[in-house]
């Protein structure tokens, strides 16, 4: 029965690992195409989804399986806990890549606008943190948990000033409105990307060191260890 047990678990962490590699993917194909207006790129992204979201329901089904048949605790519980919300999330993050490539059309026409406004920039900035998620993922050392969060904090900074220089401009120039709200939508998905891989990073905490970081950034005055997060149990 342990051997079942381990063997389960073995299998329930190589398909959240799974999951976390089709979704870079996805995400990385959606600004690939943003920033080239590659339409048939955005299109991959897209009929991707329907893998991401079987393995989202395996993994599920897999998750409920072992809470049925086992009374997994510590460490094994933490891991079945989090795989359920790393799922979500990074399912999450697969529907964001969906939208943004959804909206790549509507402003394929303005590419140089793209790069007047620094897109490109906040795009490798998104790619980037998706990647160092699923790299953590892989890994789980949490010492590279912090530049997620920093990371997360420069794209929220870089989303607001971008929108404010695209709501600007809708106010004085009425034949961009269609471009700018599809812009709008588009770094509003990015932010969310930022949101959902801080989630990820925080479950990674849990499994590996067994603290609840949620609904704080404890890494904003070095307070990682200290009472500002929570341990299990708590």
């Amino acid at each position: 029965m342990e051997r079942h047990f381990e063997h389960e678990l073995e299998k329930l962490n190589n398909r959240i690992l799974k999951m976390g590699n089709l979704v870079y993917v996805q995400v990385h194909n959606s600004l690939e195409a943003l920033l080239t207006c590659n339409l048939e790129l955005a299109q991959q992204v897209v009929g991707l989804d329907n893998k991401v979201d079987k393995l989202d329901v395996k993994i599920d089904k897999l998750c409920q399986r072992i809470f049925a048949l086992t009374q997994p605790v510590a460490t094994d519980l933490r891991l079945i806990m989090s795989a359920l919300k790393m799922n979500n999330d990074l399912e999450r993050l697969g529907d964001l890549a969906v939208n943004i490539s959804g909206k790549i059309e509507g402003v394929s026409e303005y590419k140089e606008i793209l790069t007047e406004l620094h897109v490109d920039e906040l795009a490798n900035m998104a790619d980037l943190i998706v990647k160092d998620v699923v790299n953590i993922l892989h890994s789980r050392n949490t010492t590279f948990v912090k530049d997620i969060f920093t990371a997360a904090s420069a794209i929220e900074a870089k989303v607001q000033a971008i929108s404010g220089r695209i709501l600007d401009e809708m106010m004085h120039k009425t034949d961009v409105i269609v471009v700018a709200t599809n812009l709008i939508i588009i770094l509003t998905q990015i932010d969310r990307i930022a949101g959902y891989s801080t989630n990820i990073a925080e479950s990674i905490v849990f499994i590996v060191d067994g603290k609840m970081i949620k609904h704080k950034n404890p890494f904003k005055e070095g307070r990682l260890g200290t009472t500002e997060v929570q341990e299990v149990g708590e």
